[in-house]
Order: C-alpha cells, then sequence, then structure tokens
C-alpha cells in the first residue's frame, strides 16, 4: 500500500472532511461541486469547463482505467482539486500509459482520498455548491476555513479568458464541405472531430475575438463552445453573437455558448443551487418529443421566458427547444426567424452518452438551409 500524508477537506460552511493526499500534496482552493459520471474521469479532469472547481466524484471507485494520451479533452488538466473516495490501487486496461495518480501528481493537482464522497455530495446537494478548500500540507481546519472564506467566489468570475486558445487554430477535415468559425470560450478536443466526421473544417479563435476575425475566411457557421465561469461577465461574447444574428450568419451553441446566445436574445442568466454535472441528465427534445439521455456540465442556467415555450426576441421568434426534466432547466433554444440554435448539454461527450449526437447534423443541415436561402437572394453575411 502507498503511503499517503493525511489531508484534510474544508468547505466553507465550515464542515469538513479528513482524508489522505491524492496526487499532488499541497493546498487548493475553489468550488465543491459534484459529478455523477460513473466513467469518463480523464475527460471530466481535462474539460476546462471545470476551470477553478474541485471535483467531487460521485462514483466511489476512481482510477481503475489509468490514463492515456489519446482522451485528453485539451492540453492539460483543469479542476482546482480533485476528490475521490477509493482510489483503484492498480489499472486496469489496455489503453492504460500509466496511473491517474501519477497524472495528477505530475500536474500539480491536489487531491484527497478517502473521503466520504456520499456524505459530501448529500451535503452540497442540501446546502449548494460553495468555496472548498484541500490541504495536505496543513492540517489545522480553522486555519484552512479561513482561507477557504478568503477565496474568490464563481459568480462573477470571468475565466474563459484563463482557457481560452492564445493564437487561432485549425483542425481539418478529410474531405472538406464546410468551414466555420468556432469561438473558443473552453472548448474540448472532441467537438471539432465531431464536426470533422461530418466534412466541416473547424478553425478555432481566442474567445475575444473580434465578428471582423471571425469571419474573416467567410466561414459557413459559427460556433460556440462550452467553458467555465459566470456567463453575465461575458459581455463581449453577448455582443458579437448579436452581430452574428444580425448578419444572418449560422450560429450553433452548446452550454457555456447556450447561455451567451441566450443573453443575446435577452435572457437572463442565475446560478443553479449545485448544477448539473454528469452523463445521466435527462432532457426532452421538443422538435421530436424524444428524451435524450445527455452529459452536462453548468452551474449556470437560462432564466426561462416568462411567456412560456415561444418568446419574441430583437431577432424575431425564439423556442425554448429542449428542457431538462429533472428539474425544468431551460435546455435549449432555437431560432425561428434567423439561422440559430443552442443546447446547454454537450452533444460531443466522448465519454458518451451519444444521443445527442445529432445535433451536429442539424448544424449541417442549417448550413445547407441558409446556403439555399441566400441563393435564392436572401441577405447574406458576406
Amino acid at each position: 500500500m502507498t503511503s499517503r500524508a493525511p489531508a484534510i477537506l474544508v468547505l466553507e460552511d465550515g464542515r469538513a472532511f479528513h482524508g489522505e493526499a491524492f496526487g499532488s500534496v499541497g493546498e487548493t482552493f475553489g468550488e465543491a461541486v459534484f459529478n455523477t459520471g460513473m466513467t469518463g474521469y480523464q475527460e471530466t479532469l481535462t474539460d476546462p469547463s471545470y476551470y477553478g472547481q474541485v471535483v467531487v466524484q460521485t462514483a466511489p471507485q476512481i482510477g481503475n482505467t489509468g490514463w492515456n494520451d489519446e482522451d485528453d479533452e485539451s492540453r492539460r488538466i483543469w479542476v482546482a482539486g480533485y476528490v475521490v473516495r477509493d482510489p483503484a490501487r492498480m489499472a486496469s486496461n489496455w489503453r492504460s500509459e500509466r496511473g491517474l495518480e501519477d497524472e495528477l501528481a505530475a500536474q500539480g493537482i491536489v487531491g484527497i482520498s478517502g473521503v466520504d464522497t456520499r456524505a459530501l455530495t448529500r451535503h452540497l446537494r442540501s446546502a449548494g455548491a460553495m468555496r472548498v478548500g484541500i490541504s495536505s500540507r496543513d492540517t489545522d481546519v480553522d486555519a484552512l476555513l479561513a482561507k477557504v472564506r478568503n477565496a474568490p467566489h464563481m459568480a462573477g468570475a470571468n475565466h474563459v479568458g484563463a482557457v481560452t486558445a492564445s493564437e487561432p487554430y485549425t483542425y481539418a477535415a478529410k474531405d472538406p464541405k464546410f468551414h466555420i468559425a468556432a469561438l473558443d470560450l473552453g472548448i474540448k478536443r472532441n467537438t471539432p472531430r465531431r464536426l470533422a466526421e461530418r466534412g466541416i473544417t473547424t478553425t478555432v479563435y481566442p474567445a475575444y475575438a473580434t465578428v471582423e476575425q471571425l469571419l474573416s475566411d467567410g466561414p459557413d457557421a459559427v460556433f460556440l463552445s462550452n467553458g467555465p465561469g459566470d456567463p453575465a461577465t461575458a459581455d463581449h461574447q453577448v455582443e458579437l453573437t448579436r452581430e452574428l444574428l444580425r448578419r444572418r450568419v449560422p450560429v450553433f451553441g452548446i452550454c457555456f455558448g447556450n447561455q451567451i446566445l441566450g443573453r443575446a436574445l435577452g435572457l437572463a442568466t442565475y446560478k443553479l443551487k449545485f448544477g448539473h454535472r454528469g452523463i445521466n441528465q435527462p432532457v426532452l427534445d421538443r422538435h421530436t418529443d424524444k428524451i435524450e439521455i445527455t452529459a452536462h456540465n453548468h452551474g449556470f442556467a437560462l432564466a426561462a421566458p416568462e411567456s412560456g415555450e415561444y418568446f419574441d426576441t430583437d431577432f424575431g421568434r425564439v423556442q425554448v427547444s429542449h428542457v431538462c426534466l429533472n428539474d425544468d432547466v431551460v435546455e435549449g433554444l432555437t431560432c425561428l426567424d434567423v439561422p440559430a440554435y443552442s443546447v446547454q448539454y454537450h452533444p460531443e461527450a466522448a465519454a458518451g452518452p451519444h444521443d445527442a449526437d445529432y445535433l451536429f447534423d442539424r448544424l449541417v443541415e442549417l448550413i445547407d438551409t441558409t446556403h439555399t436561402t441566400d441563393s435564392e437572394g436572401a441577405q447574406t453575411h458576406a
């Protein structure tokens, strides 16, 4: 058995959990959230949407498939800290190249193991997501609590600048039919992969790119990616999206991108009590009346319009096209008078499920429809 240093986890309301160091020995702070997925921990850890958050895994045993160099969703691990109950003593998977804890330690990620994650999750469900600290350097609960209460809140946090690309780059399709521009608010690698499978080449731009930069190569559409932080701080991206809608550029957004489109259409956002994070969220697609099991990672949501399913905006009529069956959260928007739509969840989820993969096909259909309309004399975005 590996000898581990003692560690503590302290929530801002004073509740403390004792365990052992897992990953890097040190001290870290962030927002405590829980993820209900039973698989896909590597994709979770490398999802930029988790920047600034300490992730609690509700599945009790973590690390049994190890770590490889193929499944990362970005260039690094982004979580602020990691909490598990029972770390696997050895990896057992033919694709594994090293252990999970080895990777956490190599990237300086402070974690804690041996925690009653069921009790911790139940507490977060009851009290809500909150600030937290983990320390394997000093196990004085009161001292760590004082630091936690001085840590920044997630509400009001603007994190997209920390995770976005520094320069544009292109992911080419083997048989390119279309070309889109993606605004990188924390994009995951599987998004351009899914698009490339449909003949779409994607050029990814930094989060603070201008409309002129996004449209410089005449893309067929613009994609608004997932990302971390409070969407109420994303004024640049909201105004950029409003300009895209004015020019009738086809727009598709997911997660943070859904919130950006919603704000551009006049909806407010708010912080959920404990958020949706996992790969088992039921969502109703009102287009088809089908229920999808979907992957989520968001702590903020769009406020539902007072008028119900349909509402009027500066850009015409809009439908709340998707809704979460657990709590009625707005899960998607479809514009009826301009070429734009979005969903709150992750159709590109690498660890699954793949019920929502069709949403990339809808983008192809939207581009085709827009091209047809433009060829018949409608206003174009060129």
